[in-house]
């Protein structure tokens, strides 16, 4: 008898975990064995509990899906995650590919659709649905991708990008955050998220990447 996929759901909507709670009792061969509400708490669910997939949000308190996903890359590797978002954009998509996500759905997919992804990244493959397929595809079917127009840190936010660039320009914390009017602890927490997706673990190694992409300059 085949052993049943171990999966997690992190999303901070209780409607969205109560509806895949609902969901996954009802299919045979999937086992719910956590749920998260936060980035954080799905790494520590990813790392507590080992299971085969995560069906992760992108949009969360505490850090984000991109980065949670980073973090589960790093600390869990043979943990599967499927992300099941609302946001179907192309910084939205890329971002998670390229943080390691092994699927992508949108909010909306049916339920033979989810489960049939949780199988399939759960075996080792990759799925994406009709509208993000179609995104890739065409992403790498356009004849010309000049680097000057592409974003080079897409897994950054509009804002953390910004505190990347004033960061890159030598400014202090306190600098940053007056001039992005913000509080000093939002702008420590906007850079802690930063190294998190640039997988760097000092201020110096985001300056070395940020003014290597052309940031922080005047």
């Amino acid at each position: 008898m085949t052993d049943p996929v171990r999966v997690i759901v992190a999303d901070d909507h209780p409607v969205v975990r109560d509806g895949l709670r609902a969901l996954f009792s009802s299919v045979p061969g999937i086992d719910l064995v956590a749920e998260a509400a936060t980035g954080r708490e799905a790494v520590r669910a990813a790392v507590t509990h080992r299971p085969d997939v995560i069906v992760m949000d992108l949009r969360m308190p505490d850090l984000d899906g991109v980065a949670a996903t980073v973090e589960i890359g790093r600390a869990a590797p043979g943990v599967a995650v499927l992300v099941l978002t609302m946001f179907e954009d192309d910084d939205s998509v890329f971002a998670a590919m390229r943080a390691g996500a092994r699927g992508y759905l949108i909010k909306g997919a049916s339920q033979d659709d989810i489960s049939r992804a949780i199988a399939t990244v759960a075996g080792g493959g990759a799925v994406f649905g009709a509208g993000t397929a179609r995104r890739v595809l065409d992403f790498f079917a356009a004849p010309t991708r000049p680097a000057d127009r592409r974003d080079p840190f897409p897994q950054l936010t509009p804002r953390e990008r910004d505190v990347l660039d004033l960061i890159a320009a030598g400014r202090p914390n306190g600098a940053i955050a007056a001039e992005l009017r913000i509080a000093p602890k939002t702008v420590g927490n906007h850079i802690s998220t930063i190294f998190t997706k640039l997988q760097v673990a000092t201020r110096a190694e985001a300056i070395v990447k940020a003014r290597d992409a052309g940031l922080g300059r005047p």
